[in-house]
């Protein structure tokens, strides 16, 4: 018989210990909430208790309320589904018990696990716990009276920010700020949390309800003016997310009216948040990139993933550097390879100004920062190779230089060693066609810059092993990527999914359309950049070499300029010498350069395709739409020939690969919003009008016919990634 997820054990001394045991995490799931609200009640009646402990089993407290819940509400709709917690449990149970509660927090209290532990009347934790309050992620607010509580406990300029930024912190500061009572041992918690809430039902200790404290919220012209800041804040740096407003709504009703009217307010706010289309995208994102780590045939046959101990990585450029940077940080010893001296002293500084960086910038300590650089050895030759448990080569984008490489490692390295390449776009058939190990030749396509990109590309071949896969796949979340498993194509994914993102932006600008408008058309959708910008920041080289490679594979549904190529004839390269589309000066933002202008007139009379010789007219939705649907329809391909296991790997991939909106929940997901009837009927149209680049696929006609959304592939399709 399954365990119950909350238990109660009355000591003799007459605190009742309430234990919530819902592995990994102890997730505030319904169960839990109905266990927590019958064990309080049985408390309440027996004359044997006089105070509760309230604790989490396996050394965590809670990680928050269960968001599977969330997609259940989503699917149907139903928001009967969320258990009536706010209230009922934490205010009538909790917090105004005629018994004293203590929370005896390990290891972290995020979400409604902190929300749970500020009802209760004190809060003890160890050394090290987590305290957050990450809802506005997930597109809500606190539900469980957090709005209220926290800016109550800790003040009201760093509830906000912890709230709008999603940020949490140790209960070393939360010792200071006043969130928590006391610091503890992990051997003493149970103990002590005992004795104190003994101490407060025999009022020894003061009994404090956390809803009626007023103490730090100062007056109310000077909390309005803290929120009024905040706003404005938000507006800039979240203006397509309406949890921020609304968690400042919340809080402001408390200052205004009382804890309790704030606590209303905020399940009012709560339960609208979490059917919006912020809330649905944000939590399919939240649930995608937790799918990426099941991949049918590799983490479901039974495999254990070997230990990767020491690393080679081939070529100490931009990309080389960078991984070598994340493995040397994730404590993998590193041996880089140059072709000679010059580069390779080149590459070990790269790396080194990376980790000094991190230590400037406080997200590393010096003694950490030492360690990892003691972690890395340069090479000129092989001879270091013979017990290197992976290699990741990430030299130029040639092939015989790539294939040289690979006969090379298949000879230097041990017969387990995963040989790996950071190839952007050539087929891996092509890399290891010269050698005999095929089984354990696959991609590892990192995302510049590597040691700061999350996504991790694992490319596969119908001949990968499943062994170097979930080997991959390891090294991956040690280094704190997300690895997402695709199939072998010129692309792969990503890359493939988005390369009609800069041609729908640049054939938009042959037929008329202002460049920087769609610059800034694209960044108010929600990219970090418009297309341009971000062609200036990648380097011309990179357009120019990605351009020929998809032309080539994708031919009849290109499209190709001039644009790129007169640039370079003109002196620029983009951020490189600080003259593109824009201008780059050091210390300010990049300017629009209305010079650039003569080079685009140069470019449109070439390729001439303006309807009548004039400029089309459009509206800034169709801005958005002509540089994102063929993109979306790309993807369609890539889903429809399985290069990815399932739609939402995809989601997530755009997110943390592209910068996609995660509050749209990845490039399929914003498909699925708009609906492929929608998408289908304007591709049409603009392929009709100009020309065969935006013809539909026949997986999104299909899907626009029969009214199904995109992300409900086929099962009958033979899957490349799934082999």
């Amino acid at each position: 018989m399954a365990t119950a997820p909350v238990s109660i054990d009355v000591g003799s001394d007459g605190v009742a210990v309430i234990k919530i045991t819902n592995p990994p995490v102890n997730a505030l799931a319904p169960a839990v909430i109905a266990g927590l609200k019958e064990k309080y009640n049985e408390a309440m009646r027996r004359d044997d208790v006089k105070a509760i402990v309230v604790i989490g089993n396996g050394g965590k407290f809670s990680g928050g309320f269960d968001i599977n819940v969330f997609q259940q509400v989503h699917k149907t709709g139903d928001l009967s589904l969320l258990p009536s917690v706010s209230v009922e449990l934490m205010v009538n149970a909790i917090e105004d018990a005629k018994k004293p509660s203590v929370a005896a927090v390990q290891g972290l209290a995020l979400g409604g696990g902190l929300e749970l532990a500020m009802a209760c009347h004190a809060r003890i934790a160890t050394r090290e716990t987590q305290f957050g309050l990450p809802e506005l992620t997930l597109g809500v607010i606190p539900g469980f009276g957090g709005t209220q509580r926290l800016p109550r406990l800790v003040g009201i300029s760093k509830a906000v920010e912890m709230m709008l930024l999603s940020k949490s912190i140790t209960s070393t500061e939360g010792k200071k700020l006043g969130l928590i009572d006391e610091v503890v041992s992990s051997e003493e918690l149970l103990g002590f949390s005992k004795r104190w809430a003994l101490d407060i039902a025999e009022r020894r200790k003061p009994w404090l309800s956390s809803l009626r404290r007023t103490d730090k919220l100062g007056s109310l012209p000077e909390a309005r003016a803290i929120l009024k800041a905040a706003r404005a804040q938000a507006r800039k740096t979240a203006p397509n997310m309406p949890q921020h407003q609304a968690c400042l709504d919340a809080v402001e009703e408390g200052i205004a009216f009382g804890g309790y009217a704030g606590v209303l307010k905020e399940e009012k706010l709560f339960n609208e948040l979490v059917l919006s289309p912020t809330a649905r995208a944000l939590v399919h994102v939240f649930l995608a990139q937790r799918a990426t780590s099941k991949v049918p045939k590799v983490t479901d046959v039974g495999l254990k993933p070997r230990h990767i101990k020491k690393a080679a990585v081939i070529g100490g450029g931009l990309m080389g550097s960078g991984i070598a940077t994340a493995l040397i940080l994730s404590n993998i010893f590193v041996i880089l390879k140059e072709v000679n001296s010059t580069y390779l002293e080149r590459g070990m500084k790269m790396i080194s100004a990376n980790v000094r960086g991190l230590v400037v910038k406080k997200k590393l300590t010096q003694d950490k920062a030492d360690k990892a650089l003691s972690l890395l050895k340069g090479a000129l030759d092989y001879s270091d190779f013979k017990d290197v448990d992976m290699v990741i080569e990430a030299v130029i984008e040639n092939v015989p230089l790539k294939q040289s490489i690979f006969r090379d490692l298949e000879k230097a390295c041990p017969a387990h060693c995963v040989l790996a390449t950071n190839t952007s776009t050539i087929d891996l058939h092509v890399v290891g066609d010269k050698t005999s190990s095929q089984d354990r030749i696959l991609g590892a396509h990192f995302f510049s810059p590597a040691h700061v990109m999350p996504l991790l590309e694992i490319v596969r071949t119908e001949k990968t092993s499943p062994q170097a896969i979930l080997d991959l796949m390891t090294v991956g979340k040690a280094i704190k990527k997300v690895p997402v498993v695709v199939g072998n194509c010129t692309g792969f994914a990503v890359n493939r999914a988005f390369f009609p993102y800069t041609q729908g932006a640049v054939m938009l600008l042959h037929l008329g359309v202002d460049l920087f408008r769609i610059d800034r058309v694209i960044s108010s959708f929600g990219m970090p950049m418009g297309p341009f910008q971000l062609q200036d920041l990648a380097g011309y080289g990179v357009a120019l070499a990605v351009g020929v490679e998809f032309s080539s594979a994708f031919a009849g549904r290109t499209f190709s300029s001039p644009l790129v190529k007169l640039m370079v004839e003109s002196g620029r390269n983009g951020k490189n010498n600080g003259r593109g589309y824009y201008l780059y000066e050091k210390g300010s933002k990049p300017k629009p350069d209305p010079t650039v202008q003569s080079i685009i007139e140069e470019s449109r009379k070439r390729v001439n395709i303006m309807p009548g010789g004039k400029p089309i007219t459009v509206s800034d939705q169709e801005i958005v739409e002509m540089v994102l649907f063929p993109a979306v329809n790309e993807a369609c391909r890539v889903l429809d020939e399985g290069v990815v296991v399932r739609a939402s790997d995809l989601d997530i991939a755009s997110v943390l690969g592209m910068s996609f909106p995660s509050y749209r929940g990845g490039l399929v997901f914003w498909g699925d919003s708009i609906g492929a009837s929608h998408i289908y009927a304007c591709l049409k149209k603009w392929a009709n009008l100009y020309g065969s680049f935006y013809t539909p696929s026949k997986y999104l006609e299909e899907r626009a016919m029969k009214g199904l959304p995109l992300s409900a592939t086929s099962t009958s399709q033979g899957s490349r990634s799934r082999l």
